[in-house]
């Protein structure tokens, strides 16, 4: 299902990551690919609450989780400025889908990045 939301869909997630050659390319797109599909699923199931889309960004963020051991195995990882970067994206989703009183520690709440 492709994103309508005017504000995330042509959004560029994970953008200095891409840019930085220290990232491996295939983790990275797969970190987009988590982001869309967070996307996805906050407009197919809509959350009502906080609540309800913590428990969407936790999944995502278990995906993120996974991945890491991508980066370890392409010699890289997920540093400070990729948890910077994964995490201002998580921020700006939920924002642009109305929660803007959203805890940015709490969207990536289960991460161990």
């Amino acid at each position: 299902m492709p994103i309508t939301h005017a504000q995330v869909a042509g959004r560029a997630f994970l953008e200095a990551m891409s840019k930085d050659t220290s990232y491996p390319a295939g983790p990275v797109g797969r970190g987009r690919d988590i982001l869309v599909r967070l996307c996805e699923r906050i407009e197919a199931e809509r959350p009502a609450d906080l609540a309800a889309l913590y428990a969407l960004t936790h999944a995502a963020t278990e995906e993120f989780n996974a991945l890491q051991e991508e980066f370890w195995s392409a010699g890289s990882e997920i540093d400070t400025m990729a948890r910077d970067t994964i995490a201002t994206d998580f921020e700006l989703i939920a924002r642009a889908y109305g929660f803007a009183d959203a805890d940015l520690e709490e969207l990536v709440g289960p991460r161990d990045w």
